[in-house]
């Protein structure tokens, strides 16, 4: 090949601009869409978290497993029987815990920032670089001294100042990047803040699963003066991250890891009753285990994509070698070795693949910035989401394998003329028939593969369609949501903030237009629920019987506000909203499980809550139950608690119950609470019918990326299908023509094509059929509401449009086919 030859090529390509511009476009889609997919398989799957040496980083999880409670956080006992036992594997065990507080901006007005509590060697085992002042050190994490068991209320030691290392881009907000505030203390308002003694380097961030609810960018790391308190075992907080020793492996830490489970469970009988067990995961492993099976998904269906957008390339090119074998039969007459007949058609891939690359590379940048504003919040490292070498790399290889996929069959097809054609000088047409086994069989592999995809696209609507009939356990028309925060700050007691929120809800409900209002914490479809522990009276006696329920704190009204159906006793009132009152409702769920075929109503459970020991509350209601994750998941049980059982002042998310649309609210719901207090902040409001569809922001991300690939792979299919038969009516032309001089009629010649082109179809799509049963292994992870990989109603559904698809891309040449005109058609033959 010389440089001679690709100039060749490239005039011959230049002068059918219809058929270059096809054959680019095609292999831009293929190679745009794999590369779009692939900058986030690249970013989420493969490149290694931003940590010091990221492959020793492990997580580890507690699990509850006779609760059905998995990948929960450790209490500071826990977590340092965890690092102490664990010594001979790991080279230092950290721990981490984040939330939220509201700060005072320099104007005074309240601000929530983002904090992480981190034991003192956390920086130091993840690899985190401290850009101005120093790291923590031990005397930091020095456990806050305890008062003496007979020490007087008032004589109390004083407690150890807390130290705190900000992230570079809060101390650029908030304090202008000033190093002068080293060695100075945050203002928290009611306590006395953090001292300041180092800055981050900037773009330190923790990389958890969003169900860990770990906040992913803290603006201030505070030293944890970590305890070790056997009593506080119910506490979980903390999450271990270890770094492996040389040498040793995940399985030997697992081992000692199961060890020391095994002897908590001896000697608590909470841990035996509950089922603890630790599990240790790499880190990276951790973060992607939930969106792993989407983002795979998502990569087969672009490479089927790409394959196909190949196959129509290579049909094109098929063509293109059979109507120059006259060309090739020419110049193999005149001595041209084999090599030299292959380069042409070689050279023209080459550059059509090269094109369609630059041209995809293009689409996939587009791509990748309508993928960051449609991809659901769960979706880890999205900002790392990018064209980068590796993706480049990925470019270019998928541009030659695409050339070498659709330029091959086609070239060796051209290195073998007929030269007995030359000499016989037969027709035009005849070097198209060369070829027709290879169009038809590269038409069926296009079919089956688009097949593949309709399959995908079709489970995914029809979970998208049950998703959308799943009852929340509430009604979010006409629902304004919001959180609030700062109730108590300057309401020591629990009178004070309980009074503070009658005076919330008076003022929320007399804004005109708002019939109800009410709070809650947490809100449901969040995903921000814990578990805490209930039994029957019996659990008293067999601890063993205690199991995991969700929990909630809710003002009275909030059933009424929220329009969860009461399916027997009542709702809070405001005497049930007092301190020392033991009232609970409980949703159908749990009633169901504690009293099976029997009144709830009256009876009493055990709940483990305040106090290590178990109490007794009684049931007053049953209600209908409340989505907690998402729409996918129903959840465990849940029992409610009026906002007084926990002190008053829990509550953070708020509803309001409106007679029109809810949005048109806000304006007087901030002012309203600001004339209230202006230290209070208001964040995340919402309409509940938005926090209803951000729920399934999971499940209508892949619908929509799977549905796109599914079209565009079916509209391919059709094209090279009416191109193959396209070719056969060229071929064709003659025995049309003599079919109606013999008398065939219109309609005839019409079955004739378009049953050709249903054949073929139908081939193909038994052939995907076979593969969508493979396929339904890799997609079932994503579908919900009850749908299996071998929905009935979805594949009789794919196969008729499909069909309806391909009975048109036949007609079309079956049309001009029975318009022939024999005497003319017999003429050119």
């Amino acid at each position: 090949m010389t440089w001679k030859d690709v100039a060749i090529a490239a005039r011959i390509l230049a002068r059918r601009p219809g058929y270059t511009l096809t054959a680019v476009l095609t292999i831009a889609l293929g190679v745009g869409a794999s590369t779009t997919i692939f900058s986030v398989t690249n970013a989420v799957l493969l490149e290694p978290l931003p940590y010091r040496d990221p492959g020793k980083l492990v997580i580890a999880g507690m699990d509850l497993r006779k609760r059905d409670v998995h990948d929960l956080p450790f209490s500071n006992a826990d977590y340092i029987d965890l690092r102490e036992g664990t010594k001979v594997y790991f080279s230092d065990m950290a721990g981490v815990f984040t939330g939220r507080m509201v700060v005072p901006q320099e104007d005074g007005s309240p601000e929530q920032v983002s904090f992480a509590v981190a034991t003192t060697n956390f920086f130091d085992v993840m690899g985190g670089k401290i850009m101005l002042g120093r790291d923590f050190n031990a005397q930091d994490g020095i456990p806050q001294p305890q008062p003496p068991a007979n020490a007087a209320a008032n004589a109390a030691p004083a407690r150890l100042p807390g130290i705190a290392i900000l992230s570079y881009e809060y101390f650029r907000r908030r304090y202008g990047a000033n190093t002068a505030v080293l060695g100075h203390n945050i203002t928290i308002p009611g306590q006395p803040g953090p001292l300041i003694v180092g800055v981050l380097a900037p773009g330190f961030r923790l990389y958890f699963p969003p169900d860990a609810d770990v906040q992913p960018a803290p603006d201030i790391y505070i030293a944890n003066r970590l305890g070790y308190d056997s009593a506080e075992r119910n506490d979980f907080s903390i999450r271990p991250i270890g770094r492996l020793k040389e040498g040793a492996s995940l399985q030997s830490a697992q081992g000692a890891a199961d060890g020391i489970a095994a002897q908590a469970r001896q000697t608590f009988t909470i841990d035996e009753t509950a089922g603890y067990y630790i599990h240790l995961a790499p880190m990276r492993q951790h973060l992607v285990a939930a969106v792993r099976p989407a983002i795979l998904t998502l990569m087969v269906s672009v490479i089927f994509l790409l394959l196909i957008a190949c196959a129509n390339v290579g049909n094109l090119l098929l063509v293109r070698a059979s109507l120059r074998q006259q060309e090739f039969s020419v110049r193999a007459a005149l001595g041209a070795n084999r090599a030299r007949l292959i380069a042409p058609i070689l050279i023209e891939a080459v550059l059509l693949a090269a094109l369609g690359t630059i041209v995809g590379l293009a689409l996939a940048w587009a791509g990748i910035l309508a993928l960051r504003a449609l991809a659901p919040a769960n979706l880890p490292r999205l900002e790392d989401v990018r064209i980068d070498g590796t993706v480049l790399a990925y470019s270019a290889l998928a541009g030659l394998v695409s050339a070498a996929i659709f330029g091959i069959v086609p070239a060796l097809q051209a290195s073998r003329p007929a030269l007995m054609n030359v000499l016989r000088g037969v027709s035009r047409t005849s070097g198209i028939g060369s070829g027709a086994f290879l169009r038809n069989a590269v038409v069926m592999a296009e079919v089956a593969l688009s097949f593949i995809l309709l399959i995908g696209s079709g489970l995914m609507f029809r979970s998208f369609l049950k998703l959308q009939q799943i009852d929340p356990g509430f009604d979010p028309h006409h629902l304004l949501t919001f959180q609030l925060q700062g109730i108590r700050l300057n309401r020591k007691t629990p009178e004070q903030r309980a009074a503070f929120m009658h005076v919330i809800t008076g003022q929320l409900k007399s804004i005109p237009g708002v019939q109800s209002a009410t709070g809650s914490f947490p809100f449901p479809l969040t995903g921000e629920f814990s578990p805490i522990r209930w039994g029957t009276v019996d659990a008293a006696r067999d601890p063993s019987r205690f199991q995991a329920t969700d929990l909630q704190i809710v003002l009275p009204g909030y059933f009424e506000t929220m329009r969860t159906p009461l399916l027997a006793g009542r709702t809070f009132t405001e005497e049930d909203n007092l301190p020392g009152r033991t009232d609970v409702v409980v949703d159908y769920a749990l009633a169901a499980k504690a009293f099976p075929g029997q009144s709830a109503i009256g009876k009493q459970i055990l709940i483990r809550l305040r106090t290590p020991e178990a109490e007794k509350v009684q049931i007053i209601g049953v209600v209908a139950h409340q989505r907690v994750t998402s729409l996918a998941e129903v959840g465990r049980e849940q029992i409610y608690f009026p906002d007084a059982f926990l002190g008053s002042g829990v509550i953070q998310s708020w509803a309001l119950r409106t007679g029109s649309d809810p949005a048109s609210y806000e304006n007087q719901v901030r002012a309203t609470l600001k004339a209230l207090d202006p230290q209070l902040l208001i964040t995340k409001m919402q309409t509940a019918d938005s926090v209803v569809y951000d729920s399934q922001a999971g499940t209508r991300f892949s619908l929509l990326l799977i549905s796109v690939f599914a079209v565009i792979a079916a509209l391919l299919a059709g094209v090279g299908l009416y191109g193959v038969i396209s070719t056969s009516v060229r071929q064709r032309t003659s025995e049309i023509g003599v079919r109606m001089a013999m008398g065939a009629e219109r309609g005839d010649i019409l079955r004739l094509i378009v049953a050709q082109g249903l054949r073929l179809s139908a081939a193909g799509i038994v052939i995907g059929v076979i593969g969508s049963i493979f396929l339904g292994r890799v997609i079932s992870a994503l579908l919900v509401g009850g749908i299996k990989p071998s929905d009935v109603m979805t594949y009789v559904s794919m196969t008729a449009g499909f069909l309806a698809i391909s009975a048109l891309a036949s007609w079309l040449p079956a049309r001009r086919a029975s318009s022939l005109d024999p005497a003319k058609a017999l003429r050119e033959q």
